[in-house]
This record gives C-alpha cells, sequence and structure tokens, in this order.
C-alpha cells in the first residue's frame, strides 16, 4: 500500500513538472501574442496561457487515448517545422480549435482574434517543444517524459518503452493476452493509461487547475 501510494505521488510529481515546464515554454513564446498583445486585458495574461497550456497537454492526452501514439511519435519526429506542416498537423489542429474556443467562451476574446492569437502561438510553441525533444543537449523535455506524465506511466530521460511497460502493468507488458509483445502491446497500455488519466483529471479539477498553481 506504501509502495502504491509513493508511486501515485511520483506520477503526480512528474506530471507537474512537465506541466510546468509546459507553461513556461508558452509564457515565453506567449510574449507578442499574449502578454503584449492589446486585445488580451493584461490581468488576463496569465489565465489565457495557462489555458494554452492546458489545451496543449489535453490534446496530447486526447490523441493517446484515442489510440494515437504513432500520430503523436510521428508529430515529434517532425524536427520542429513551423511551417505548412505542423498547421496542417490534425493534432496541432486540434489543440489550435480547442485554445481558439478557451478564448472566446472563457476570456472573451472575439472568435476571429482568437483564431488569430490560437494559430500564431500554437504551431510556434509545438515547434520549440518538438525542437527542445530532440535536443540533446536540452534537459526540459524528453518524449518518454511526456507521454509517461499524460498516461500515469511516470517515465524520465529518453523513451524507455520496457520501463514505461512496467510501470503501467507491474512487469506483466503482453497487453493483448497474445503471447507476443509488440507495437500493439504498447498502444494499448499507453491508450488505457491516457484514457484513466482522463478520468481521474475529469473528476479531480482537470490539467487546468493544476497548471493554474504555477499563475504568478
Amino acid at each position: 500500500m506504501a509502495f502504491a501510494l509513493n508511486y501515485k505521488k511520483q506520477r503526480v510529481h512528474l506530471k507537474k513538472i512537465m506541466l510546468e515546464n509546459l507553461f513556461n515554454l508558452i509564457r515565453e513564446q506567449g510574449t507578442d501574442d499574449v502578454i503584449n498583445n492589446p486585445v488580451i486585458p493584461n490581468e488576463q495574461n496569465e489565465a489565457v496561457l495557462a489555458s494554452a497550456t492546458s489545451s496543449v497537454a489535453e490534446g496530447l492526452q486526447g490523441e493517446l487515448a484515442g489510440g494515437g501514439l504513432s500520430n503523436v511519435m510521428s508529430l515529434f519526429g517532425s524536427n520542429g517545422n513551423t511551417g505548412g506542416g505542423l498547421m496542417n498537423n490534425p493534432i496541432v489542429r486540434n489543440i489550435i480549435n480547442s485554445f481558439t474556443n478557451k478564448l472566446t467562451t472563457q476570456h472573451g476574446i472575439a472568435p476571429d482574434q482568437a483564431g488569430g492569437i490560437a494559430g500564431s502561438l500554437i504551431p510556434n510553441v509545438i515547434g520549440k517543444l518538438i525542437g527542445k525533444t530532440n535536443n540533446p543537449g536540452d534537459g526540459s523535455f524528453d518524449i518518454g517524459s511526456i507521454i509517461g506524465s499524460l498516461t500515469g506511466g511516470g517515465g524520465a530521460g529518453g523513451f524507455d518503452l520496457q520501463g514505461m511497460l512496467n510501470k503501467f502493468s507491474g512487469g506483466s507488458m503482453d497487453a493483448n493476452v497474445d503471447g507476443h509483445l509488440g507495437l500493439d502491446d504498447i498502444m494499448s497500455k499507453i491508450t488505457t493509461g491516457a484514457k484513466q488519466q482522463q478520468e481521474q483529471t475529469s473528476s479531480g479539477g482537470g490539467i487546468l487547475d493544476m497548471v493554474k498553481g504555477f499563475m504568478k
């Protein structure tokens, strides 16, 4: 019981670290689109940055929960191309739409202005995030920790699939009980973990509430 409790605390801690790093990255990239944007009142700057952070995290988590591990891996293998490739990526488009909706419904920004803000900020943030995960000299993000924090698998320092699956299943990695270990088992564990995390956050405050803890 004590081990399970400590492990749960560790997972929450790792998730907070990832979200705080993401929030700080978005704050760095949001100078023009948010902080110095006259459309957004100064007193809402931090709240808007928090909404952007939750949109990115929820978008990636939703893709993983829907069985889209390969899509997420493909996105993070794009080397941070901030051109039309990112703008046309379905995951990025979904995140842009989510953030646009939050800007209009939660922050009172006109739809056309909200779309412009989201369409500028989100691809830049995703591009920087991808670049950092692919930079061995930058320890702020890695793909294993990002996926692990969004699926309850913990994870730190590289995409350790073996370790991640051990954390998911307590050592039983044959998720579909077919006697073989393969990509389908990896995807099954990550999909299930992401769904469970969605359920837990929806019943316990959610990603946005966690991100608000980083606001000044």
